[in-house]
């Protein structure tokens, strides 16, 4: 089995399906675009898969390396509390496995300037 690395879009989750349709969207994007990384979903509460689970899976299917995206606008208690002690569970089972945490997409400053430009499109 070929060594890839994977990659992990990690949102809060909803009951209502129609919410994640967007990170579904991301993720159909991030696998269009690189064919070679293994790209899944997850989420903290609510819906199925959770981080533990999608990064079982990746593993399962070669990932040497993931790296978690954070799908957040803003930095709170769930990405200062609960996403560590999940980063160092997943860490704690898959030792074999290198972990990298992205910062959430809200402190990246494409996404900010994105957001600002569809804010306001002709300024």
């Amino acid at each position: 089995m070929q060594a890839r690395r994977g990659i992990v879009l990690f949102a809060h989750g909803s009951r209502d399906a129609r919410w994640r349709e967007p990170i579904e969207a991301v993720a159909l994007r991030v696998a269009e675009r690189h064919p070679e990384a293994l790209v899944r979903c997850a989420y903290l509460e609510l819906v199925a898969p959770d981080l533990t689970t999608a990064v079982a899976q990746l593993v399962g299917l070669g990932a040497t390396s993931v790296r978690v995206v954070p799908l957040f606008l803003g930095i709170g208690k769930h990405l200062r509390e609960d996403l560590p002690k999940l980063m160092a569970q997943c860490a704690d089972t898959h030792r074999e496995v290198i972990f990298t945490l992205q910062k959430a997409i809200g402190e990246e400053s494409e996404v900010i300037d994105l957001l600002a430009r569809i804010a306001c499109p002709d300024g």
